[in-house]
């Protein structure tokens, strides 16, 4: 079953960066309200102070849960979970406040996907550093949600105008990420974008492997990872029946796959896709975690404490990331392992 304006769950993201700014901006927003019923999980204090960061009056409305919301033009519906004085909060600054307000926000969130009270979670941008500071032991959003709802095969994927980037691995470093690229890792990512996309609604997709070394390696010239590892699991995918090219030189491959060649590029790591992503379009790139059991979008922003309470930051992004959960959360599509329970 399918509901036309899912009820969805903004994270206000970290209270010291742009989180609540945009937040604010993007449910004033009347295409993000035509798609879907959304509410913040925040601060009713840092929202009012981010609203008037922005320039804006708009009315708030405090929800005491998703069945609670007011729904209507111009009133934004807060779930106050009471975590910040704003006396007390840094505005730009790494502070373990930030954080800790950062992770109770994606604790709620978490707790009422699962418990199938709101259809999708959108999330603000959260700051590392911070998170550390408050001794979250997490990295980032992807592990956070991944700890909070039990996941254990967790991928990222990047929407991005009409193509998507899928990401072997994520936050470690270089070194690690040339580690971890392995003919088995490579497989069954391959298999995991491929799954994704077909839950999209491609039918037959083609699918791009980006190469790591230059040129994808140049037969061996410049390491032998596309020979030993990389170009063995595209074999392998292709006997398999799976419609994989590569791997394929990293400085050319996403601008083929931009101008229709292919469906969707796995990226062996990071900045591999980030950078190919923002060059594209920068505000319109969204993150999408896949093998969560609850469905999950983001900005693919930080918190731009440089710019934090000058209402300065565009929300184009967060609208996107809204825009996109409301729509696959209307169409049934969770981008999880297990069936697709009703969304709200």
């Amino acid at each position: 079953m399918t509901t036309p304006r899912p009820t969805l769950a903004v994270t206000m993201g970290d209270p010291a960066g742009i989180g609540p700014e945009i937040a604010v901006k993007a449910l004033l927003d009347g295409g993000v309200r035509e798609v879907s019923r959304p509410f913040v999980i925040g601060d009713l204090r840092v929202l009012r102070q981010a609203a008037k960061f922005c320039g804006l009056a708009p009315r708030f409305h405090v929800a005491s849960g998703p069945a609670d919301l007011a729904d209507a033009a111009a009133v934004i519906d807060v779930m106050d979970l009471d975590l910040v004085d704003p006396a007390r909060l840094a505005i730009g600054q790494v502070q373990a406040l930030g954080g800790e307000a950062a992770f109770a926000c994606v604790r709620r969130s978490a707790e009422l996907a699962m418990a199938r009270e709101v259809a999708a979670v959108v999330t603000g941008p959260i700051n590392k550093e911070s998170l550390r500071a408050a001794g979250v032991p997490h990295i980032g959003h992807t592990e956070m949600y991944a700890e909070l709802t039990g996941a254990r095969q967790e991928m990222t994927m990047f929407s991005i105008l009409d193509l998507r980037i899928f990401f072997l691995t994520r936050h470690v470093s270089l070194a690690e990420a040339c580690r971890l690229i392995t003919r088995e890792r490579v497989l069954a990512g391959i298999e995991r974008s491929l799954k994704a996309l077909r839950q999209l609604g491609y039918a037959s997709p083609h699918l791009a492997v980006a190469g790591l070394n230059p040129h994808a390696g140049d037969g061996g010239l410049f390491g032998r990872e596309e020979l030993d590892e990389i170009a063995p699991a595209v074999a392998e995918a292709k006997a398999r029946g799976h419609r994989v090219s590569g791997p394929l030189a990293a400085d050319s491959v996403f601008h083929l796959a931009r101008l229709g060649r292919f469906d969707a590029v796995l990226s062996l790591y990071h900045d591999q896709g980030h950078i190919a992503a923002k060059m594209m379009d920068f505000e319109r790139t969204v993150s999408v975690t896949l093998g969560l059991p609850i469905l999950r979008t983001s900005v693919d922003h930080g918190t731009a404490f440089d710019v934090a309470g000058t209402g300065k930051a565009s929300a184009v992004s967060l609208i996107e990331a809204i825009r996109v959960a409301a729509r696959y959360a209307a169409q049934g599509i969770r981008l999880a392992d297990e069936p697709a329970a009703q969304p709200a």
